[in-house]
Order: C-alpha cells, then sequence, then structure tokens
C-alpha cells in the first residue's frame, strides 16, 4: 500500500522535531550532571576558538553545550562581572578576565623576570615603557611603567587594543602564525587616528618590515603626538611570546624636513637600539 501524498514529507518533519527534541534533552541532562562552576567554564570556554572575535548568544550556547536559557542567564551574570563585553547582539571577552590572564603564572612569570630589565629602560629613556603579549586578535598589556612628564597613555595593565593599532601590537603580528595574520588582515581594521594603518596592503607591508627589521615603529596610530617603539621578545623555545615597547613624543624623536636636532639629538639614534637590546636581554633571561 503506499503512502498517501505528502505523508513521506509530514514523517520528515516528525522526525528532524524529535531530533531537535532530543538534542535539547541531551544539552538538559548533560546540565544536570554539571555544577555550577563547570557551566560557567563552559561558556568562558566557548570563546577558546573564536579568535577574539565576538559570539552570539546561539553560538555560546552550541559551543558550551547548554541550553539557550541557561546560557543566557550565565552571560548576563558573567557580562556585569565584566568577564564578558556586549557588542550589539554579541559577545566577548571582557577586560577582569584580561586581568587575570595578565597576572596568570605565564605573565607573573614574564614579568618578573622581564621587571628588572623594564626598569633599566625606564630609567635610561625616562618614557613611557610597555610589556605585552598577544591574546586571540588582540595585544594585552601585562606591565607598564609610566614616565611623568611623558605622553598621555590610554593603555593600562589588563588593557586590551587590536593588534594592527600599536607598536607592541604590529610585532606580535609580525611574528605570530600566518593564519592569525591573515584573519587580521582579512578582517575589518579599526581606524583610531588619521595614522591607523586601515588597509590591508600597506599593514601587509608594515609586517613584513617589522620582521626583517625586528622592530616597529609606528606614529599616531591610536595617541595623536606619539611615537611607538617595539621589538620582540623570545622564550626558551624560540617563539616570539612577548614584545617590549616605548612610547615618546613625537617632537624630538627624527628629523623633520630641515628641523635641526635637540640638544643631546634625537631620540630615535638612541631610544631605538635601547628598545631592541631591551628584548634581547629579556629573551636570554627567559632561555635560563
Amino acid at each position: 500500500m503506499r503512502p498517501s501524498p505528502g505523508s513521506g514529507a509530514q514523517e520528515g518533519a516528525v522526525t528532524v522535531e524529535s531530533m531537535h527534541v532530543r538534542s535539547r534533552a541531551g544539552d538538559e541532562a548533560k546540565e544536570q550532571k554539571q555544577t555550577a562552576c563547570a557551566r560557567v567554564l563552559a561558556v568562558l570556554s566557548a570563546f577558546s576558538s573564536s579568535g577574539g572575535a565576538p559570539l552570539s548568544l546561539t553560538d555560546i550556547s552550541r559551543r558550551a553545550g547548554l541550553t539557550l536559557t541557561t546560557t543566557h542567564r550565565l552571560v548576563g551574570e558573567l557580562t556585569e562581572w565584566g568577564a564578558l563585553e556586549r557588542d550589539e547582539r554579541q559577545y566577548r571577552i571582557g577586560i577582569k578576565v584580561l586581568e587575570l590572564a595578565a597576572s596568570s603564572t605565564r605573565g607573573l612569570e614574564l614579568r618578573e623576570v622581564a621587571m628588572p630589565y623594564l626598569m633599566d629602560l625606564h630609567a635610561a629613556t625616562r618614557e613611557n615603557v610597555h610589556l605585552a603579549v598577544r591574546a586571540g586578535l588582540e595585544v594585552v598589556y601585562v606591565e607598564r611603567l609610566h614616565a611623568p612628564g611623558g605622553v598621555e597613555l590610554l593603555s593600562k595593565i589588563g588593557g586590551r587594543w587590536p593588534l594592527h593599532a600599536t607598536g607592541t601590537g604590529l610585532v606580535l603580528l609580525a611574528f605570530a602564525d600566518y593564519d592569525v595574520q591573515e584573519q587580521v588582515l582579512s578582517g575589518p581594521l579599526q581606524r583610531f587616528t588619521s595614522k591607523t594603518i586601515c588597509d590591508s596592503p600597506t599593514l601587509r607591508r608594515a609586517l613584513a618590515e617589522v620582521k626583517r627589521t625586528r622592530v616597529a615603529i609606528t606614529e599616531g596610530q591610536i595617541t595623536p603626538g606619539a611615537v611607538a617603539i617595539a621589538s620582540p621578545i623570545h622564550g626558551p623555545d624560540g617563539d616570539v611570546v612577548s614584545a617590549v615597547g616605548v612610547v615618546v613624543p613625537t617632537t624630538g624623536f627624527a628629523p623633520r624636513g630641515n628641523e635641526k636636532p635637540p640638544p643631546g639629538g634625537w631620540k630615535q639614534q638612541t631610544i631605538v637600539p635601547a628598545v631592541v637590546t631591551t628584548a634581547r636581554r629579556i629573551s636570554r633571561a627567559l632561555a635560563g
């Protein structure tokens, strides 16, 4: 006996619906076996493979293996605390988590090893000094030594910026894996000032130059009137794990046209070698 017209489609619809029901039931059963802490960790872990990209509530729910209702509640609580940040209808890792990451064992070890050399650089240049690491597609500052009377900075410990927009970020991006570079180059490049690199061809050339010279020199990318100089720090295995940078006023850094040098000469002649030397010293110290 043949099935009546449309009965197959109806049976298929029932089958699809039953699959969704079983999926929801599976998620609910999984949740019942999890502690509240495990659910929170599942939500945060959903961002570990996002490459720094924001996620929708549905994305988080799917990656965490939790129901939308539970995900919505946990995401709301984490956002209120600062572990997540909301951007329209999407979420990303918040400053609280980045601050904790900056004080992690790896961050603490790096800071402890680097601090004497950062202080030497700070004393020699009398300028703002940064120590930064990469977190996804962003640069995170794990240490900052402020120079009284120096350039007013927007950065702070635990603060983050897009990799393409800072000196330390360019260094970390130049030595990052190909996939990371392409992810940045293919995405929108946020503009902060008229001098921020916002097109892929220019950024690609800048990264090649940084890798060739092992130093990044950027002007006014985030702060007008400021020049950032940065160089890579290598870990024991030879990979770039961090970057050290100095931020100085544009005035007196390098000659412009027929401008006469200030007393003591142009800062570029002394600060660039000092930053590169500091990066090498920290690399040797990390290598043991």
